[in-house]
């Protein structure tokens, strides 16, 4: 089997290949492949700008290797009037017929490239190989001598301006002498100088002001540079010093048409406006100013304007102001899938953006669902239903005393309060949740950081009712006790304490959370002396208090090869320890493995902890979890055309028990051997990508199973279908 299917797939590739020619017309040539090379090394040429310069590429590439799409059009009959036809030239790719005008012109870039990187002598030669009807295509770049800045002077005829940008000190300077001859940095210094003008009441400057003379003559790789800061030009011809504006007024108007009324205090619009009067003009707070109200729910759009007085040179700012709708009212209907067991839910969610003026957003949800539950047996009801409010109240900026104005400007913050109560009814037990929260976000100017404090976030679990059989069979039953199942079927007091950072730059992202249960609570037990139940834990309203501590650290790596393609590294770890009045950590506290997001040869909660194999399909929920997670991915990911993109991956990890316990044989964490307990998967994904969310079907095949031993270990080697394959249906990226 295995060999007919490799003769099956060398005969596909034969086929592409002799079929990507279909469409190229006699004494054309299909643009096979395209090569940017160097005729050396040289550290400073960044080659993926250089590639970026080439106004001609071949088809594009499945992964980089295969040209699907062109061999999807390349299927189509010639007749479009036939529906297949049409379908598949839609679906697929035209060839790329080689162009040499475009060929010559990319050259032409590169050679400019080159020289505004600093090669100032550089060339570059192309090379043509051709083979039937396709050709390759290699651009050879040939840099030459890089050039450095020799003498730096500034040529600035205003006092003020160079005092405002310290020229007389060269520390200050952002172009030295030393530094690479590059465009790049001639136009950075250019902005960093507009920049810092905008900034300071300049309101009618910009960069063409500035321009640079070089001389090149004084050595074989030497530049002597000038930048000269040309005066105002006014509206009738003369030139001048260039004037500095400070703010006059500034005004609020309604932009709405209809209604002259802005529903906000003035207090909240004063506190998002960065404009002061009696303050010279500053771009950034402009921008600052469209940012903050930008971020305030009840506002539509702002539009910030300014008229000038000339004579007093003086701006008066108007800012106008669009409101949302005060309150809306949704309806949301779903279908849900757990464990095979099929179901219904929907929600009501009102919400006003505007409670008290002040783009305050109070929202409350109700929500119902219900299960048909199967293979149950023994228990007088198999549906299970859940019902919820939650009710939530958040604030655009902190509600939190002794914090200085200064940084309250400086941040963008939200201040949230959230309660909510869950009632569900099973066949095995009802289960209710109370929770209240109060918590912090917000992030400083470099908005690619985010801060999260949970100040406050009380859960009480209440089990009003337990079934007989489930009782009798895993909570009171001695063979079968559990301790890990018969704590979370327990009533339970959560009060913690949170603490979460994150930052993303598009390149690199990383999560860090902390968070501790029960301390307080611990104090107070010990001050107040605090009964104690029969298991001898410290009890409050006789309810045992849960004490843990825990920590989460995230990492993801995106490295873009270009447009099309990218690959994806991902870590993650988490730890939680109980300790004090807990020996368990609740159950929504573990870490589970397996599913779509970690480790995908396996289901969710299919994996760990450590060795430990599922021996009863009931309660495995509760026994495949851990007090300590390891995940490690790898992702290729390659858009193949339309809105489909593709995926390869790699997944390793596991769980693990810090404790030793009886119910989860060869789970506890062992530093020697933890590693031989990784498992590992591979497979390939599907991705539908509608730019607001991405859906997601992926293929996980188990390669290592560590729980196993002997060849049942090693499934790759071996592979079946029905006993490897895992296939997950998910919203969004893993990763």
């Amino acid at each position: 089997m295995c060999l007919r299917l490799f003769v099956y797939i060398i005969l596909f590739f034969l086929f592409v290949s002799c079929s990507e020619t279909k469409y190229v017309s006699e004494g054309c040539y299909l643009l096979d492949d395209v090569e940017v090379k160097l005729d050396g090394k040289y550290a400073n040429i960044d080659m993926d700008k250089m590639k970026s310069r080439v106004r001609q590429n071949g088809n594009s590439r499945w992964f980089s290797a295969l040209k699907i799409p062109l061999a999807t059009y390349s299927l189509s009959g010639r007749d479009t009037t036939k529906w297949i036809n049409r379908t598949l030239r839609s679906m697929g790719e035209p060839p790329v017929i080689y162009d040499s005008v475009r060929t010559a012109r990319s050259a032409l870039d590169l050679t400019a490239e080159l020289s505004n990187s600093g090669f100032l002598r550089a060339w570059v030669d192309v090379e043509t190989k051709k083979k039937q009807k396709k050709i390759d295509v290699t651009y050879v770049l040939h840099p030459g001598q890089l050039y450095y800045i020799n003498n730096m002077s500034y040529d600035i005829g205003d006092s003020v301006i160079s005092q405002l940008l310290c020229m007389d000190d060269s520390a200050n300077w952002g172009l030295k002498p030393g530094m690479q001859f590059s465009v790049e940095r001639l136009d950075k210094e250019r902005k960093r100088i507009s920049d810092v003008l905008a900034d300071n009441g300049f309101y009618k400057f910009n960069k063409d002001y500035i321009t640079y003379s070089a001389d090149s003559t004084i050595g074989t790789n030497l530049v002597d540079l000038s930048l000269v800061l040309h005066p105002y030009r006014s509206n009738d011809g003369s030139y001048a010093l260039h004037p500095r504006y400070k703010v006059n007024t500034v005004n609020y108007a309604s932009g709405d048409t209809g209604d002259g009324n802005i529903k906000l205090k003035k207090s909240v619009m004063e506190n998002n406006t960065f404009i002061r009067p009696g303050h010279y003009y500053s771009a950034n707070d402009l921008q600052k100013t469209y940012n903050h109200f930008g971020r305030l729910q009840a506002v539509r759009y702002t539009n910030v304007g300014f008229r000038e007085n000339v004579d007093s040179l003086s701006l008066d700012c108007d800012i106008q102001i669009s409101m949302n709708k005060p309150s809306t009212i949704s309806f949301q209907p779903e279908g849900t899938n757990t464990a095979g067991d099929f179901g219904a839910a929907a929600s009501l969610t009102y919400q006003n953006r505007n409670l008290f003026h002040g783009s305050e957003v109070f929202s409350i949800e109700l929500r119902g669902a219900y299960e048909a539950i199967r293979g149950l047996e023994g228990y007088a009801n198999e549906n299970f239903e859940e019902y919820s409010v939650e009710t939530s109240l958040l604030f655009p900026r902190f509600i939190a005393p002794f914090l200085s104005s200064r940084f309250r400007r400086r941040t963008t913050a939200t201040s949230e309060v959230s309660l909510l109560y869950d009632l569900q009814n099973r066949p095995e037990y009802h289960r209710r949740v109370l929770s209240v929260a109060w918590r912090y976000k917000w992030s400083d100017s470099n908005r690619n950081d985010r801060y999260q404090i949970d100040l406050i976030d009380l859960n009480y679990v209440f089990m009003p009712w337990i079934s007989d059989t489930f009782r009798k069979d895993y909570l009171e039953d001695e063979n079968s006790r559990n301790a890990i199942l018969r704590y979370n079927y327990e009533d339970l007091f959560i009060m913690r304490l949170g603490m979460g950072y994150a930052y993303n730059n598009g390149l690199y992202a990383i999560k860090a959370n902390v968070e501790t249960a029960g301390n307080m609570l611990g104090l107070g037990a010990k001050l107040f002396n605090f009964s104690k139940n029969s298991e001898g834990q410290y009890s409050l309203f006789n309810i045992a208090y849960a004490q843990y501590v825990k920590a989460d650290f995230d990492f993801t790596w995106n490295m873009q090869f270009d447009y099309n393609n990218s690959l994806v590294w991902h870590f993650g770890f988490g730890i939680a320890y109980p300790y004090g009045n807990s020996k368990i950590l609740p159950f929504e506290k573990r870490y589970f493995s397996g599913g779509a997001n970690s480790v995908r040869g396996w289901s969710v909660r299919g994996l760990g902890p450590g060795t430990y194999i599922g021996r009863d399909g009931n309660i495995d929920f509760i026994n495949q979890t851990g007090d300590m997670k390891l995940d490690f991915n790898m992702e290729y990911r390659a858009h193949l055309f339309w809105k489909l993109n593709g995926a390869l991956f790699v997944d390793a990890g596991n769980i693990w028990t810090l404790r030793n316990y009886d119910d989860q044989p060869g789970g506890q964490f062992n530093l020697r051997d933890f590693w031989k307990q990784l498992a590992v998967s591979y497979g390939f994904g599907v991705r539908l990508n509608f730019d607001y969310f991405i859906l997601r079907f992926d293929f996980g095949m188990k390669a290592i199973n560590p729980a196993y031993t002997g060849r049942d270990q090693y499934p790759i080697i071996q592979p079946k279908l029905n006993r490897d394959l895992t296939f997950h249906f998910a919203v969004g990226l893993p990763f």
